[in-house]
């Protein structure tokens, strides 16, 4: 009897070895293994090439990135500054008269009260008012001058300057250099004391009764005085010198064009 048993194989046969690895194992070809491990290297290569690239690309941007603007040239403004509003000490102004332009004349009309002097129509209308009114309280109110040309105003500063020996400045004290005069205008009138005439166009006339009036009264017709003690435009102190801020026309003329200010009322 063999001794190889019921099987009739030799029992030290190759075959043996092969018969107990798993069937599974035994039947799996080598080459597909390596395709089954081939996606994850890949995976992790491209991971790793991304983060290299990465890398990479920020040392570039950071050698080759240009200087910021602060390091080379102020940044530029991002806003407008504001446009400085007018000053009273305008370039200007000459001897601290500002500059006025001339009436037309079809906007001139002549004061009853004195046919030789002229003024807007609607300040001569106030005016003519204001004298009415003032005479009913037993104060007269005379005009003494009102619009004035270029050329009087020439004649009055230049001409009466070398009369009185007076320099320009000295001059302007009493009168505006031509085209810098409030008479250009037609809205500004010398004002007098009909009961007191030695005190026109002279500081005292602020001791008088039509001056005290005026002083209490004159608003109510559109009028004030344009150069008191201490005014904003530095001229001389002049009592008897009022002029009419009753319509657009004036008031931007005095106010709005020359960033002058009321007067403070005392409470």
């Amino acid at each position: 009897m063999n001794k190889a048993g019921f099987s009739g194989k030799p029992q030290n046969s190759s075959n043996d070895l092969g018969d107990d690895i798993p069937v599974a194992v035994r039947d799996t070809p080598v080459a597909t293994r390596k395709i089954w491990l081939q996606p994850q290297i890949m995976l992790i290569g491209g991971v790793v090439g991304f983060i290299l690239l990465a890398l990479i690309s920020g040392f570039l941007f950071f050698v080759t990135a240009p200087k910021k603007i602060a390091d080379s040239q102020p940044l530029p403004a991002t806003s407008t500054p504001p446009t400085p509003a007018p000053s009273n000490n305008s370039s200007e102004t000459i001897l601290g008269h500002f500059p006025y332009p001339e009436a037309p004349q079809s906007e001139l009309v002549t004061i009853s009260a004195n046919r030789g002097i002229r003024m807007r129509k609607s300040a001569a209308q106030k005016f003519e008012e204001m004298v009415a009114t003032a005479r009913s309280a037993g104060v007269t109110l005379v005009p003494i001058s009102g619009f004035r040309s270029l050329k009087d105003q020439e004649q009055l500063f230049f001409g009466v300057g070398a009369q009185r020996n007076q320099t320009p400045a000295e001059r302007a004290a009493l009168s505006a250099p031509p085209g810098h005069s409030e008479h250009h205008t037609g809205y500004a009138v010398d004002v007098g004391d009909g009961s007191v005439p030695a005190t026109n166009l002279q500081t005292n006339f602020d001791k008088t009764k039509a001056y005290q009036w005026l002083q209490a009264n004159a608003a109510r017709f559109s009028f004030e005085m344009s150069f008191p003690k201490d005014n904003v435009q530095g001229v001389s102190y002049e009592p008897w010198h009022w002029r009419f801020v009753g319509d657009r026309s004036s008031l931007e003329m005095f106010y709005k064009a020359r960033n002058l200010k009321p007067a403070k009322i005392s409470p």
